[in-house]
């Protein structure tokens, strides 16, 4: 076995039309244990949660997770975390505690009479799969948790965080569907969730729809977006962030001279909607393969205007949709486990 392995699953969360992302990543020098890194990103429904611990166990080989990262506080991200945390022995915990930041944008809120105790009640009761998990957290000792904003990083940047600044965050805590009222909400936020029958229209190569206005919740700009560079390779894991949040991304990453562009792994941000990709941003973050975790029942999710949008930027696209899929670099080939098939080009797309 090489000493430079990496290996990226992800785990179909099974939740009928609803989507969600589970995902280990294993790198390092395998045939050593003490040389390899056990890093977790998001973890589904609580099915999905225990299916990561016995992958752990039983292809990893270790109970020993080094990070777990929740990227934001929606149920389909941080469920699944806490079967992590409760059955594993976990050294680091990347996750945001909006509850921690009360006094900082209480003034924020319409209620004037909202003090900072009653926000973070408020948050607490909100987003109770999160708190949870860094209950459980705190209980099990000697769990270091961090909050991942942009800077942040571990095992000498193998890992670091280009987004969201906690500037941008404490913007964005206001206007998650599940706070109290903002003064000033922030324009394009909230994407509707009224299911409305599909149109679909024609694409080709040459004619792109997919365009620059969609939206989503506050909650999903709020992602933590996370680069891995390993082996002169670099992998991004994007949660579900939304076209505002990819280009403060964009922006910071290009300030600092980290390339995009050259991408060996994509995370499709949330799901492949068509609501957080835009002609810009994939311009910007560009990859040789895309993975996109979706229900399996879905009719939404992946787009195909996304899907098409990848392609034409030359990546091979693949999604989970009722499969686990597996990455990997310089690792031998896992038994039942079969070549993926990669998606062709859409001529009809959802409108």
């Amino acid at each position: 076995m090489a000493q430079n392995s990496l290996e990226i699953d992800f785990f179909y969360v099974d939740s009928g039309e609803k989507s969600g992302d589970a995902i280990t990543i294993r790198y390092g020098d395998y045939e050593n244990k003490q040389n390899q890194f056990v890093i977790v990103i998001d973890g589904g429904t609580i099915t999905t949660g225990r299916n990561m611990v016995s992958h752990i166990q039983e292809v990893y080989g270790t109970n020993y997770v080094d990070l777990v990262i929740c990227t934001h506080p929606d149920g389909d991200h941080a469920s699944g975390l806490r079967e992590i945390v409760k059955e594993m022995k976990v050294k680091e915990l990347w996750m945001h505690q909006p509850w921690e930041h009360s006094e900082d944008i209480k003034h924020l809120f319409k209620d004037g009479r909202m003090t900072e105790n009653s926000l973070s009640q408020k948050l607490k009761e909100a987003y109770g799969f999160a708190y949870d998990l860094e209950e459980i957290a705190k209980q099990k000792k000697n769990i270091t948790i961090k909050e991942p904003f942009a800077g942040l990083s571990f095992n000498n940047s193998t890992i670091q965080v280009l987004g969201p600044s906690e500037e941008y965050y404490l913007e964005l805590v206001p206007n998650f569907m599940k706070t109290p009222e903002a003064k000033t909400p922030i324009f394009g936020q909230i994407a509707s969730s009224v299911k409305k029958g599909i149109n679909w229209i024609r694409e080709t190569m040459d004619i792109e729809t997919l365009d620059e206005n969609g939206v989503t919740t506050g909650e999903n700009n709020s992602s933590a977006v996370v680069l891995l560079r390993f082996d002169n390779r670099d992998y991004l894991f994007t949660g579900d962030s939304g076209i505002p949040s990819l280009k403060h991304v964009i922006q910071y990453s290009n300030k600092r001279g980290i390339s995009l562009k050259n991408l060996c792994f994509f995370q499709v941000p949330h799901h492949g909607s068509r609501r957080n990709s835009s002609p810009y941003v994939l311009n910007e973050i560009k990859a040789t393969t895309a993975y996109i975790s979706a229900a399996k029942d879905s009719d939404k999710h992946p787009s195909r205007k996304v899907i098409n949008a990848l392609i034409r930027r030359g990546a091979k696209v693949y999604s989970t949709e009722g499969n686990s899929l597996s990455h990997h670099v310089n690792c031998k080939s896992r038994q039942g486990y079969t070549t993926a098939v990669a998606h062709q080009f859409y001529e009809q797309v959802q409108e």
